[in-house]
């Protein structure tokens, strides 16, 4: 399952069939004081290409280039940097259009881009460090090029989109900031490339999901009906996870448990080895919101007898030793867990993707000192990513990408929406799929995720208040994979055919 790699991404780019076409640029609008930002123009540089996928040549155009926002009062405050691939000669009163976006939130969009269902992808090792440049960039053959336009944008102070004009942070980073300004570009696109009348997708990951259900509802009160709506990685709630101090609550310890579980299975620790992955996290997650959770609601009232049951069957489902969990009063967080699994063999197991292993500086701490799958493919998607940039989509900038930009997005974010101190998407999600009815939902959930745990996801959607007659708009796919789903190849193959599916089913009606 190890992903082939060639000698040159050079050579593997030569193949395409690359025709760069100018594109027509808006006059640049000059700042109104030498104290504002400059404004650039909207401009594109255009590109011609060819996949054959499943036996069907698609010939379709790469735009890459940027739109601007504006405030309330039509002035321009930020330029959105996006890469369309939209199929050549497609009737666009049929043709679906998709957006697509990474979270963070501070993350550019490169990962979906680079990685998921574009045209092109970037080849690196399963579940192991890809050794540097030169990489391989070839075509996808799990693009969902052949199902929808793709609109891959990156969000506002990440890759090329910068604040502008008079713009300020606080226009941008921030929840509904970031929901209003989305809104704001995806109307503009929609309006310049006459898509108004288009079926319209959203697929957003990890905090893009957070994004996407919010969108869903502030795109419909503008009067623009999603078809749907892919949730990858899923964070739309954040007081069903850790997010006040330890034991302060005991829903995320049980939400987590089916993730351990699964991430035992994966290193082998657990003895026997159930041969059906799904089928033995069922039985975990019965076990987590049955008998788990009565033993922790007790808190100091449980007895020794069930204590004794509870931190067996612990141990049976997550290879992790009772002396451990009876240390940690029955409670770990993913953290620890991370850290413990492995700690015989010297190793500790990602977060982002809990199949990557890495490699501390001594054995004794609580906490892995970094994420083993951040550590292994930050360095070929940048690479490749900018490469591609000017080789592939001649596209070029005097500025730097910014794959992440943690340290000023993250740094000023405001996490209040509509008024509340913490994070829920889940009601805008409800209130979009009821105003809606149409609305379908695609819920994609790597096993070995512990950025967002699976049943984290299915606890929230099965809590939001949705109307039983609309349940049936909510499905589901798992994957033997992590947070990015698309990093397994396997999994990745049976992601398409599920979202080929999905699109298939929503737009049959």
């Amino acid at each position: 399952m190890i992903a082939r790699r060639s000698a040159s991404l050079a050579a593997a780019c030569a193949l395409l069939a690359f025709s760069a076409i100018p594109a027509l640029a808006q006059k640049a609008e000059k700042p109104a004081s030498d104290t504002v930002a400059a404004v650039p123009s909207e401009s594109a540089s255009v590109t011609q290409h060819v996949i054959t996928l499943n036996g069907e040549t698609v010939h379709y155009t790469a735009t890459a280039g940027n739109l601007l926002v504006r405030n309330d009062s039509g002035a321009p405050i930020g330029s959105f940097f996006y890469v369309a691939y939209t199929k050549d000669g497609a009737d666009p009163l049929k043709r679906p259009v998709t957006f697509l976006y990474n979270g963070g939130p501070g993350s550019s969009t490169i990962w979906l881009h680079m990685g998921s269902v574009g045209p092109l992808r970037v080849v690196t090792d399963d579940a192991a460090s890809t050794p540097p440049a030169p990489y391989e960039l070839k075509d996808n053959p799990y693009s969902l090029i052949d199902k929808s336009d793709l609109v891959f944008v990156d969000a506002m102070g990440t890759g090329f989109s910068q604040i502008v004009g008079k713009g300020t942070g606080k226009e941008f980073f921030g929840v509904d900031a970031d929901i209003r300004s989305f809104a704001d570009f995806i109307t503009r696109y929609v309006t310049v490339n006459n898509r108004w009348n288009s079926p319209k997708f959203l697929m957003g990951e990890s905090y893009g999901t957070t994004r996407s259900a919010g969108l869903a509802d502030a795109l419909q009160e503008r009067g623009m009906p999603l078809n749907g709506v892919v949730l990858v990685s899923s964070y739309l709630n954040a007081y069903v996870d850790f997010s006040g101090p330890p034991l302060a609550l005991d829903l995320p310890y049980e939400l987590y448990l089916p993730t351990m579980a699964a991430t035992a299975w994966y290193h082998d620790k657990l003895s026997p080895k159930p041969a059906d992955l799904a089928a033995f996290l069922a039985q975990v997650r019965a076990f987590a919101l049955g008998d788990y959770e009565q033993a922790l609601d007790k808190g100091s009232h449980l007895g020794a007898a069930e204590r004794d049951a509870v931190v067996a069957k612990l141990h049976q489902y997550t290879g992790i030793s009772e002396q451990y969990w009876r240390e940690a009063n029955l409670r770990l967080t993913p953290d620890r867990f991370e850290k413990e699994l492995l700690r015989d063999e010297r190793r500790t197991v990602g977060r982002l993707d809990a199949r990557y292993e890495g490699i501390d500086h001594d054995n004794a701490g609580e906490s892995p000192e970094y994420d083993a799958a951040d550590a292994a493919i930050n360095g070929p998607f940048t690479t490749a990513f900018n490469y591609y940039l000017k080789n592939g989509l001649h596209y070029t900038s005097d500025r730097r990408y910014l794959t992440t930009n943690y340290g000023v997005v993250g740094r000023s974010w405001d996490d209040h929406h509509h008024g509340a101190d913490m994070l829920d998407v889940a009601e805008d999600l409800r209130d979009a799929m009821s105003k809606n009815p149409q609305l379908k939902v695609f819920s994609a959930n790597g096993y070995f995720d512990f950025a967002t745990p699976f049943f984290e996801t299915e606890y929230t959607l099965d809590h939001m208040g949705l109307a039983p007659s609309l349940a049936k708009n909510i499905t589901y796919g798992y994957y033997q994979s992590g947070h990015m789903i698309y990093m397994h190849t396997p999994a990745l193959a049976q992601l398409k055919h599920d979202l080929a599916a999905f699109y298939d089913s929503t737009l049959s009606h």
